[in-house]
């Protein structure tokens, strides 16, 4: 056993042990350079699949001359970690304390802690079997948070390491799946030869269990240094009633349940001015709440160990259910012993309004039990924040309520059984986990976590195969789509001044547009066909003009083959009939001849050079702006892009034209909510699934497999008149208060119970 090495010995194997985790760890990373290389190779001969084509041409560029700096930056500061005198150049301040650090060092560690945390969901034993071996070394010293043996050290330092090397953490979502599911695999294997040789040494061959087997990595997720630092993020622009997105309207077209919890707060006041003298009841949030009630619930116990453990998720429906019940019961005793800490009545209406709160949503049936096991622990964080925040009763896009309602949302489906998963309750869980961490962060610490359950659902959603399919031909449409228009618009501008001929004018804005947009999607904007294909534009420009020079006209003839051959392939892009090519052909063919004859001046050659130069890099000067409604149609899709769409409905036709209250409403719908369709004489239950890139199109999918596809003004439109309708038509935050206001305001005495 370990007891029985000399210290020297110990702190020696300690170090090596170190050492040899580090080495392994530089060895994996010179292997996953390659990986990361054939992946961003991969995606870019596929670059139409790519959200950001320029952001991945100036990854892969600035990747192919940084990987080797990446590789040797990584393994410096890891073995600078080696040495525990050394102080960390960056990262975040140790100190408990609330301190300022830049918002690029937060981000960092969002991310590393991140990697970290997939880490520890597959190789928890290992990595937690080091630390205990590490420790039982030197019992009489803490493992320091800088140690090398924390996979979120590991992490930090590679992307600390990327940033250094000029690529951004943008360019890093481009290859976080590879590097993931590498250092997933490897680094486990990595922890576990190293504690094979601890156990050589006869360092703790065995670990005893704990009473709670799964650590909470989520724990490390954060420090409350970052925290303070990370900016609290404004109301958007249209402030939602919860996750369905309800939009703060004015006048008769208000959302009655905006009316009914408006000044929740003026509202217990009056009710308490009924029972005792009590004057200004929203002024005693300007003092400090009691410290001892902080204090006991800083320090609160859970009630039971059956609270949310790991093993909730294999428990049975019933068993659940009896827990939720016990849990509620044990929250409305914890209740009463907190009053009785309060220091004025204001702290004990407040405490009251929270447990009615939570009572109701706890009484949710349309909530699966094991997501109400989640949504209970959250009860005295939230009191904490609640007895220092007044803005979480009166501000309906307050991070704390928005989160709630958005993931009491996701599950208050047509069908709990349905919308039940493994994913989503492990991914509420650690969301709740990391607010019991840090409750007294308040406000910020829940807009982290509700920023990164937004990001959670845009993969969880769209993870169906069915789904995955559906929205990279979504994504492949808008693109063409949006190409074409915008380079519709960009021929417009070159061209307006010059002598173009009208035959030439529409020939470039219906079809060479197309044309340049289809090519541009398939192989990317600065793949040599398209290249040639912009070139053509102004090919055809130039030799459409006025030719008085004998030299120019010879030089239109020698060229007309090829010119002819690339009008050809291109039309041959958009599926054109030979006789619609022929046709287009022959109007180009007499417009050219006619040329030979015209006296108007020549178009100038410089001219003509500089719009080449723009048509080549067109992408560039894009704008993502503007809700035109996209020309599109299943059998357009079909036909396009070679794919089946029997299982897609796209959306073109019913509704009025919206106002703009109702553009901006279908612009901030929340992923995840469930809506009702009245479409094609049918009533469909459907949830919200996907965005667009560029925010144009939005998918909805139903339970039977079916997905619904439809642009912004058309999204809108339905909203208006009812065609799509909120499943909730108030939030569960909402719903929760005004329940909770009417038992009190029913029996006042509750306050002060």
């Amino acid at each position: 056993m370990a007891t029985f090495l000399p210290a020297q010995n110990k702190a020696q194997l300690a170090e090596h042990i170190r050492q040899r985790l580090v080495d392994e760890a530089v060895q994996s990373m010179a292997a996953l350079l390659v990986t990361v290389e054939l992946h961003l190779t991969t995606l870019s001969r596929d670059v139409a699949s790519v959200a950001a084509p320029q952001l991945l041409r100036e990854t892969w560029t600035l990747y192919q001359n940084q990987e080797k700096l990446w590789l040797e930056g990584t393994a410096k500061a890891w073995r600078a970690a080696l040495k525990p005198d050394v102080p960390r150049p960056s990262g975040l301040p140790l100190s408990t304390t609330l301190e300022l650090v830049s918002t690029e060092t937060v981000e960092n560690q969002i991310l590393a802690s991140r990697i970290a945390l997939s880490v520890m969901e597959v190789a928890a034993s290992e990595v937690n079997g080091l630390r205990k071996r590490l420790k039982s070394l030197n019992p009489q010293q803490e493992l320091s948070a800088q140690d090398i043996v924390h996979p979120e050290v590991l992490a930090l330092a590679m992307v600390e390491q990327w940033v250094a090397c000029g690529l951004s953490l943008e360019s890093w979502q481009l290859i976080n799946s590879v590097v993931q599911q590498h250092i997933n695999a490897e680094w486990r294997q990595i922890y576990a030869r190293c504690n094979a040789e601890l156990v050589e040494q006869g360092v703790m061959p065995v670990i005893a269990a704990e009473a709670r087997a799964q650590p909470k990595p989520a724990a490390r997720s954060y420090g409350q240094a970052e925290l303070a630092a990370a900016p609290t993020q404004g109301a958007p622009d249209i402030p939602s009633l919860g996750a369905p997105g309800w939009p703060v309207l004015t006048g008769d077209s208000a959302p009655q349940g905006d009316a009914r919890e408006m000044g929740v707060l003026d509202r217990v006041g009056r009710l308490m001015t009924s029972l005792v003298p009590v004057q200004n009841f929203a002024a005693a949030f300007r003092s400090s709440p009691s410290q001892r009630l902080m204090t006991a619930l800083a320090h609160r116990p859970l009630p039971a160990e059956a609270w949310g453990g790991d093993s909730a998720g294999q428990v049975l429906p019933e068993v659940l259910v009896q827990q939720v019940a016990q849990m509620a019961g044990d929250l409305q005793q914890k209740s009463v012993e907190l009053k009785k800490l309060a220091q004025n009545d204001n702290e004990k209406a407040i405490i009251e309004l929270i447990t009615l709160m939570f009572q109701s949503i706890l009484q949710e049936d349309r909530i699966p039990p094991g997501i109400r096991v989640w949504f209970a622990r959250l009860q005295m964080p939230v009191l904490s924040l609640a007895l220092t925040d007044p803005n979480f009763f009166n501000r309906q896009d307050h991070p704390a309520r928005l989160l709630i309602d958005h993931m009491g949302s996701c599950v208050l489906g047509f069908d709990a059984s349905a919308v039940n998963s493994d994913d989503l309750a492990a991914e509420i869980k650690r969301v709740v986990q990391v607010i019991e961490q840090y409750p007294e962060v308040g406000e910020r610490v829940y807009q982290r976590v509700y920023e990164e359950f937004k990001e959670f659902l845009k993969s969880f959603l769209t993870q169906k195969t069915a789904i995955q399919k559906v929205v990279g031909v979504a994504q492949q449409v808008e693109q063409k789509e949006t190409l074409a228009i915008q380079c519709t618009i960009e021929l417009r501008n070159q061209i307006k001044e010059m002598p173009v001929r009208d035959g030439i004018r529409d020939f470039l804005y219906k079809v060479w547009s197309e044309v340049i947009a289809v090519a541009s999607m398939r192989q990317g904007g600065q793949h040599e066909t398209t290249l040639a294909l912009k070139k053509t534009a102004t090919d055809l420009i130039w030799a459409a003009s006025a030719k008085p020079d004998r030299a120019d006209r010879a030089r239109v003839i020698a060229d007309l083959p090829v010119l002819l051959q690339s009008l050809r392939y291109g039309m041959s892009l958009l599926a054109l009939s030979g006789a619609v090519q022929d046709g287009h052909v022959k109007v180009i063919s007499d417009i050219l001849a006619d040329a030979f004859m015209s006296k108007t001046p020549a178009i100038d050659l410089e001219e003509i050079q500089a719009m080449a130069e723009r048509l080549a890099h067109l992408e560039d000067y894009f704008s993502n702006d503007g809700a035109e409604e996209l020309p599109l149609d299943a059998q357009s899709i079909e036909d396009l892009l070679d794919i089946d769409t029997s299982d897609l409905e796209v959306v073109t036709s019913g509704g009025t034209e919206a106002n703009p209250v109702m553009m901006a409403w279908a612009q901030n719908l929340s992923l995840g909510a469930w809506f009702a369709l009245d479409f094609l004489g049918q009533s469909f239950q459907i949830q919200y699934v996907w965005r667009s890139p560029l925010g144009h199109l939005h998918l909805f999918s139903s339970f039977v497999g079916r997905s619904y596809l439809i642009q912004t003004t058309r999204l809108a439109a339905y909203l208006q008149d009812g065609m799509l309708r909120p499943q909730e038509e108030v939030s569960l935050t909402v719903r929760a208060t005004c329940d909770a206001m009417a038992k009190l305001e029913a029996n006042p005495a509750l306050l002060l119970a």
